[in-house]
């Protein structure tokens, strides 16, 4: 039988854990407003990366940052 411990291990990572769940937090909220914003800025700005692809980029890391927003949500982490 499995314990609540075991429930919300993911990847190796103990998810009932306060440093992770913080972590995670700051992780999705970090993709989520400054992958669109900062990122394809330094791509194409400074790295001279194309502007599509650095903007298609940026969309990429708003999609996981709130992709991680919602399981976070579904897990109960964040309220």
């Amino acid at each position: 039988m499995k314990t609540n411990s075991e429930d919300k291990s993911v990847g190796g990572f103990d998810l009932n854990s306060k440093f992770v769940r913080v972590f995670l937090v700051i992780v999705a909220a970090l993709l989520v407003f400054a992958g669109p914003t900062y990122v394809p800025y330094v791509l194409a700005g400074i790295l001279n990366v194309n502007q599509a692809a650095s903007v298609v980029f940026g969309f990429v890391l708003l999609a996981m940052g709130l992709a991680l927003m919602l399981y976070l949500i579904r897990k109960k982490i964040i309220e």
